[in-house]
């Protein structure tokens, strides 16, 4: 046993000093100048070996890491470059380029919200660039952000004509933020380059409706309807449109064809009943309300329409849950709490009731009767390519 001790030492040396050569070499191989080299010959995945070596070589490099997320992004290995991007910027803010990088690698992976801030930082070195406030505005529109959209997305079109994808999106833009004047001029400069597009004529009318031209708004759906009478949700607009309008033969007929396309419209369903409803046909106003329901939990007209039948039916056990979700849906309509006073008053219960009653005569009539919004498919979703 002990004449094996020297060669199990040797044997630990050997190893030992294979180690050390190993880890020689590769700290001798992670030069900055060797990645860049491996990167201009095409050779990504070397690089970003070399790359993140030499990252844990120098923890403190800001250049390094930035040049890491450069790789990676050309990989589109998009959360790894994200993450090496943010610890350039954590290591040195002022790093050029870097921050407009990262907020282009958000925006790719649909995190629109993480994207506004690098893209932020990244406009205020550079206000002259296009790309970020371009990207920027796009990203407040992915994340629903209609007005900060609309701030960054107009000088971008200016300086973009003929950008037509650009020029929608200002345009659903300024719609959904309810800047209707907006929307309505940037969809008439559509429809000139494109008179035969009928989704331009349906947000046209959703734009000329926020003004309160209804006439206008419906011969704008009445156009589309002839240039595409396929189009999904084009009728359901025109119904609701004829609905606002109490033309509730004509809203019938256009929620009847929506169905005739789409048998589970929920929304379409939704003010079926609802005209059944305001015809004192509440038995024939149940079944669309009941199938609308299967679809969606979120219609505020199947509940207040269901509690109002079942307090004329005397089943306030049912007309509670109903009512009490319609306000939940829309608390600044006072119809609800009205159903809801009304119902308290007839239970005994007083003090509910008196407080129901007391919301009525606060609120002021905040309804928000526009069609944009109302129709399924708005916002439509970025269509532009998002590294531009």
């Amino acid at each position: 046993m002990m004449k094996s001790a020297p060669n199990a030492i040797c044997k630990f040396c050997l190893v030992a000093l294979l180690l050390f050569l190993s880890v020689f070499s590769s700290a001798q191989a992670a030069t900055p100048s060797q990645a860049i080299a491996l990167e201009q010959q095409g050779k990504l995945d070397e690089a970003a070996q070399v790359w993140t070596a030499v990252t844990r070589s120098n923890p403190g490099d800001a250049a390094a890491f930035a040049s890491l997320g450069v790789v990676l992004s050309k990989q589109q290995k998009l959360p790894e470059a994200a993450s090496a991007y943010r610890k350039a910027l954590a290591l040195n803010p002022h790093l050029p380029g870097i921050a407009l990088n990262l907020g282009l690698c958000e925006f790719k992976q649909g995190h629109f919200s993480a994207a506004t801030a690098p893209l932020k930082k990244a406009l205020a070195a550079d206000p002259a660039s296009m790309q970020a406030r371009t990207v920027l505005g796009l990203s407040y529109y992915g994340a629903r952000q209609f007005a900060q959209a609309v701030a960054y997305l107009q000088p971008a079109s200016e300086a973009d004509p003929t950008n037509s994808a650009l020029h929608k999106t200002l345009a659903q833009s300024c719609l959904l933020a309810k800047k209707y004047s907006c929307a309505e001029e940037e969809f008439r400069k559509i429809l000139e380059q494109n008179p035969n597009s009928a989704e331009a004529h349906i947000l046209t009318g959703e734009a000329l409706d926020g003004l309160g031209k209804s006439t206008e708004a419906i011969a704008e759906f009445q156009t589309a309807a002839k240039l595409s009478p396929q189009e999904p949700n084009l009728h359901f607009g025109l119904g609701y449109l004829y609905w606002k309008s109490q033309q509730y033969d004509e809203a019938k007929r256009e929620f009847d064809q929506e169905l005739s396309l789409d048998p589970n419209h929920a929304q379409a369903l939704a003010y079926l009943g609802d005209i059944a409803w305001k015809d004192n046909k509440p038995d024939d106003a149940l079944p669309p309300f009941q199938r609308a329901l299967k679809s969606s939990h979120d219609l505020r007209i199947v509940y207040a329409d269901l509690g109002a039948i079942y307090m004329q039916q005397k089943k306030y056990k049912e007309a509670q849950p109903a009512l009490l979700r319609a306000v939940e849906l829309d608390p600044a309509r006072p119809d609800a709490h009205y159903q809801l006073g009304r119902l308290y008053q007839l239970v005994g219960n007083k003090a509910a009731a008196d407080e129901e009653l007391r919301k009525v005569r606060e609120l002021h009539e905040k309804a928000d009767d526009a069609l944009a919004g109302k129709m399924p498919s708005s916002p439509s979703t970025l269509s532009l390519e998002r590294d531009k």
